[in-house]
Order: C-alpha cells, then structure tokens, then sequence
C-alpha cells in the first residue's frame, strides 16, 4: 500500500525568492528584519487559578465529564463543546507540542527567521467569555502576571501584551497603568467591551462613557490591539461545515467591528495619538471596509454623527493596522488603497492556522508583487514602529536604504 500523502506537503511550496534584493530565509546574510506580529503562548493548566482570588476558581474555564465519562470545555460564555481526542501526528503535533518556554520559542524562532515576535493569550483568550466584567478583569490580571513573569525578562524579543477587560472601565484603567509601569508593549482588548451577540443595550466603543479609557490608553501610549474570537462565542455553528463556517463568520469576521467604532465615532478626532489593530483576521477586507465606511458616510450623511473633518477611512490609515499570515487578495490590494504602512504580518506560532516553520516559503508565496521596501515594511518595519522594538544594527543600513527608496 502507498503511504497517505503528508497532509502539510502544501507548506513548503514556494516560487523562490533568488530575485529578490532580500531574502525571508533564517540562514540568509541578506535577510530581512522580521517581527511576528500575532504569535501565541502556551500557559500551564493553573496560569489563572494560581492566581486568582479562590472566589472565582469555581467558574474558571476549564474541563468538566458528563454522566458517561465524556470530556467537554466549561467556560461561562460559551456552549459546551465536547472534546474528542485528537492525535496529532507529524509536524502538526510538533507545532501542538512546541514553544513551552521562553528558550523554546527562542530557538523556533531563529528556525523561522523570525527576529521578535508578539505574543497573545492561547487558554487565556477564553478570560473575555463572560458578561462578568469584574471577573473577566481578575483573569486578565492574573494572565498579565504570569505573562511578564514568564517573557518580562525576554520582552526585547519576546513581547506578550497586557490583557484588559475593558467593560471594567476602574478596572481597566488601574490595570493600563501597571501594565504600562511594568514595561507591556501594548494591550488587548477584547473585540467587545461586554461578551455575547450584538445586543444595543450593551456598551460600545463607539460611546463617549469610553473616553477615559481612550484617554489612559493615549497616556500610556500603547497600542491597542483586537484579536479574533474575543468579543463573542465563536463556535456558533454546529454540524456540517460548522468549523469553516466558525472560523470564517463567527471568528475572524465580528473583528471588523471594534475598528469601525474607533473611526466612525470621531474617537480618533479625540484622541489622536490612539492606535489600533485587528490581529489574526487578515487583510483582504480592510480595502473594502475602509471603502464601505466612506459611502456610508457620504450617501447617509443625513444620519450620520458626528460630522468627522475627515473621512473614516482616513483614522484607519493614521492610526490602524491589520496582522495577516497568507493574504493574497490584501497584498494585491495594499498599494492602490495606500496601505503599506498598515499591515502586520504574522506566523501565529504555534497555532495550526499559522506558517512556522515555513514561513519563509509563505512569504514567498504571497509578497512576490511587492517591492522591496514593501516587503521590509509589513514584514518588521511597521512592527517595529508601533510596538517599539529596535531594531538590530544588522539590519540597520538595509532599513535605512529601504525607508530613504519609500520617500523617494
């Protein structure tokens, strides 16, 4: 019998990048510098429990057993999911099973050519799942400090951000500053303020009662970030299809939503200084929602306020960004809608959905239509910029060629 074909074969497909000025290979003299700008940590089973007062531990996500034995994932906002037992084999067993530590990660990193990355919740992307916003607030915190005690000593490549559950605005506010005392590169919210379905009643970003927290945030001058699956249950679809449908509809679209507040509202008019991304959702619709926001304010301009001094599309490309791992129809899109500056890329390591440790032949894949300074740009650059990493003097004359061929 023939043996099953290697279902990741597909990853190491590649055109090659020989003519290209740089080169995204880890072993390359000419490399690019490039940041991560959406990877994933691997938190102990008691990250939260060890941490939290012992009032909340009975509610805490986690595993429950049925009458009959079977496993299924207790977290207060979503339905209960059964849990079957998968076995990973190969490389994506690898990926389940890598980046443990900080050393770890390091060293797949390095395999990647990955120079820093920024790094998100994994269990803990579960501490928004309640309409609890105090309790939601004292899991963030404690994930805050297992997070710097885990990466604040490798926080120069190594950058987790500072989780806040912004529905407590108190809360929130005290936990912006310690973050931003402790030494965070920036924060995530959740996608928002209130879990669940849209629902009128429930507080948005887009109302003015956010002000303080817009205004702390700017103090602190942090970067906001909005990362999938983070405002609402998004295992909604059941049955056949349902994990595309989830993945597609239920996780990565509702993201869209917490940007258009910012730039529809006039927030940004406020606070100008405020910068804010989507992480993990890709970038292929930004094109058409920065296009959707400015007809909807030219052709319902009757209904619309506040009257903004400038389209909304305009607060996106000021202050927004996007992170994305293979996004052909965004790239093809960047330069007409002039979004060079606004695009993150990501390997989303370790996750399944991610490209470690090929991410080389990704990039090949997809940024063979970009120029040079393009590539460099949405590979470290923009990164770098707004989550203030230097930048190694390997890479500083390259940087410094490429940003002087941009302006020229």
């Amino acid at each position: 019998m023939s043996a099953e074909p290697d279902p990741n074969a597909w990853r190491t497909d590649s055109p090659g990048s020989t003519a290209w000025p740089r080169s995204p290979h880890a072993d390359a003299a000419n490399k690019y510098f490039i940041a991560s700008a959406d990877c994933h940590v691997q938190e102990p089973n008691d990250f939260l429990s060890a941490r939290v007062d012992a009032k909340y531990h009975e509610r805490l996500p986690g595993i429950m057993l049925d009458g009959d034995g079977g496993k299924f994932q207790k977290t207060e906002g979503f339905r209960p999911i059964r849990l079957r037992n998968f076995k990973f084999e190969g490389e994506d067993l690898v990926r389940t099973e890598s980046g443990k530590t900080p050393e770890e990660r390091i060293t797949a990193l390095e395999q990647d050519g990955v120079d820093c990355e920024i790094l998100f919740p994994n269990k803990g992307l579960t501490m928004w799942a309640t309409q609890d916003v105090e309790f939601s607030q004292a899991m963030c915190r404690a994930w805050n400090d297992w997070a710097w005690e885990t990466f604040g000593p490798y926080n120069d490549r190594l950058s987790p951000l500072a989780c806040i559950a912004s529905g407590d605005l108190p809360g929130a506010i005290a936990e912006i500053q310690r973050a931003a005392k402790r030494g965070f590169r920036g924060l995530c919210l959740p996608c928002k303020p209130v879990w669940g379905a849209p629902d009128y009643e429930h507080p948005n970003y887009n109302l003015p009662e956010f002000d303080a927290l817009w205004a702390a945030i700017s103090d602190a001058d942090l970067p906001i970030t909005f990362h999938v699956s983070t405002g609402r249950d998004p295992r909604t679809a059941r049955g056949n299809g349902g994990a595309i449908i989830n993945y597609a509809v239920h996780s990565l679209a509702p993201t869209m939503e917490p940007l258009v507040n910012l730039c529809a509202s006039g927030v940004i008019e406020r606070f100008p200084t405020l910068r804010f991304g989507s992480i993990e959702a890709g970038i292929g619709w930004v094109p058409w929602m920065l296009t959707a926001m400015d007809e909807a304010y030219h052709k319902h301009h009757m209904w619309v306020r506040p009257k903004l001094k400038n389209l909304p599309s305009d607060y996106f490309r000021a202050n927004g960004f996007a992170s994305f791992g293979e996004d052909r129809p965004g790239l093809a899109l960047m330069r007409e809608y002039d979004l060079g500056g606004n695009f993150l890329w990501a390997n989303d390591f370790p996750h399944h959905e991610g490209t470690w440790p090929h991410s080389a032949a990704a990039i090949e894949r997809t940024m063979g239509g970009l120029d040079d300074a393009e590539r460099a740009q949405v590979l470290g650059l923009n990164a770098a910029r707004i989550f203030k990493f230097d930048i190694p003097a390997r890479y500083r004359q390259s940087e410094d060629c490429s940003a002087a061929a941009t302006r020229d």
